[in-house]
Order: C-alpha cells, then structure tokens, then sequence
C-alpha cells in the first residue's frame, strides 16, 4: 500500500511530465540554418557596437543591469541563444556549429559584422564567443569573455562540479538530460542559488532538454579552446573573472589568455561565477575601458603617422 501510494503521489507524475516534455520536443521541427531566426533585442544607439551573449540556461535578459551608462556610448544586441530564452527550441545537436551559424543570421541582419564590433559572453556564451571570432575575424575587432569556462577533459569538469551544491552536481552529471525532463518539478524556488537573481532563475526554464544536455556536452565539455586561440592570437581580447569563481577556475582562463599577444585581464577580487548580477556597473565600466584604451592606441599611431 505504501509502496502505491508514492508511485501515485510521486513517481507517476514524475513519469508522466518527463513524457510529456519528451513529446514537446518530438513535435519541434529540425534545425534549419537558413531560416531559423534568434530572438534578440537592440538596446542603445551609441557608435559602438556591443554583442551579447548569456551562458547556459540564460536569456538576453541577463544583461539588463544598470544600462543607462554603456548604452549612450553603445548599440548592444543582446541575444538568446538556439535553445533558451524566448529563440526557437528545434531538433538539434545543438553543437558549437549550430550555435555560430545561428547567430550569423543575426549579426548579418544586424549589421553587427562591419569590422568594428566587439562580440562578448558569459559562460558558455564566452566560448561562442571565443569560436565566432575565430571563424568569422574580419567582423570583430575585439573579443571580452566574461567567466569563460576552460576544462582540460570532462574528468576535470566532473572534478570542479564535486564540490558544488546537490543541484549543481545532478545538473552536471550523466543524469541532466532527465533532471532537465523533469525541470518544472526540480527547479523550484527552494531550490535556486543564492547567486542567482529570481529573474535569471526564472528564466532559466526556458530551455528543453535537448538544447540543455547538448549545450553542455557539445560546446563547453567539446570545444577546444587551446586550438581555437591559437589561430586569433593577434585579436585584442580582455578576460573579465570572478576570483571566487568555482565554476569556472580563474587559473584556467589565466592559462588560456597566455596564448593571446594583446589580452587584457581584468579581475573581481569578490566575484562567483555569477558576479556580473551583483557587478554589472564594474563590468561595463571595465567595457568602457578597454573600448576607450584601443582608441587611444589608435589615436598614438595615428600622431605618429603625421
């Protein structure tokens, strides 16, 4: 008797939302790279132009912190990625591929490829970064990445998630793609960090467990960071990093920076992983920064030329 009445009170509406979530999915049409279009939203109208881009389980909305400064002197295009936020959530590997040429679509729509942009992320969203001004060089002059996540192998990222909450290590772990069925149950109010604010908690819902699982295992746990960087080594880029952060290891993004002649790291002695959500003035600032170094080294070798 017992025995029934967890499965009727427990275990069956468990099965029965993790089905139903399954079948959502099932009824999403294939990726299409020629039409699928992101959400986004432009914020700003200065000269400069700024790109975006959230870590896992994100949404554009993630920036929306203290704009009113880095707006006058920038144009942002804030976007959510395939898979999250308010964008399409098709059939998809959902590989570092994927998430490039969705964006491009953007970007060319946008007009943020001219050259004299910056493209900048967040967690996962700084390795889209990082690949994007690999692959597309002549559209960006600058790359920020902000809490990249650098892991040698998987056994290392399985290492740093042991010491985290319950949460963080099931959502980590080879069980995410059925915590992510269930993620109405699972991630309720009780259950949020205290490093997130109850606005990025909520919308971190809006993923399925497709865009979830294949996010992690596709871009942060495949991409090769190292060989990525070794063919932009001459692109400025800044490093902006919590030194709390135990997520993302500032030893690693150290390391990784090394293989760049012009980068620039720039670090919060108090920040998580999450420090921009308690930051944002520091980080726009630290923004506002590096555009306004690289127009005064413009500015030197101009005079010299006269």
């Amino acid at each position: 008797m017992t025995l029934l009445i967890i499965s009727i009170l427990f275990i069956f509406p468990v099965i029965a939302i993790a089905g139903y979530h399954h079948y959502k999915i099932s009824q999403q049409p294939d990726y299409n790279p020629h039409t699928t279009l992101l959400n986004y939203q432009i914020i700003g109208s200065g000269e400069n132009k700024l790109v975006l881009l959230h870590g896992l389980t994100g949404s554009l909305n993630y920036w929306k912190r203290n704009l009113e400064s880095i707006s006058k002197t920038h144009s942002l295009l804030l976007i959510d990625l395939l898979g999250f936020g308010e964008s399409p959530k098709p059939r998809s590997d959902y590989s570092i591929s994927v998430q490039l040429q969705a964006l491009e679509l953007v970007l060319n729509k946008e007009g943020f490829n001219d050259g004299k942009t910056i493209i900048a992320g967040h967690s996962m969203g700084a390795i889209i970064s990082f690949a994007l001004l690999e692959k597309q060089p002549t559209w960006f002059n600058a790359g920020i990445f902000i809490g990249i996540p650098v892991y040698k192998d998987v056994d290392e990222f399985k290492k740093v998630m042991s010491t985290h909450s319950f949460v963080d290590r099931i959502s980590a772990s080879k069980f995410s793609k059925y915590v992510c069925m269930i993620h109405p149950i699972f991630m309720s109010r009780a259950l949020k960090p205290d490093n997130l604010t109850n606005e990025v908690y909520e919308d971190a819902k809006k993923h399925h467990w497709m865009s979830y699982y294949n996010s992690l295992t596709e871009v942060i746990l495949k991409t090769d960071l190292y060989s990525i960087a070794r063919k932009i080594t001459n692109k400025r880029v800044l490093f902006i990093h919590g030194e709390k952060d135990t997520t993302a290891p500032l030893e690693n993004a150290l390391k990784l920076s090394m293989e760049f002649k012009n980068a620039q790291i720039i670090t919060s002695s108090v920040g998580d992983h999450q420090f921009f959500l308690k930051e944002a003035e520091f980080v726009w600032n630290t923004i506002q920064d590096f555009r306004n170094s690289e127009k005064y080294l413009q500015k030197v070798v101009s005079n010299e030329h006269q």
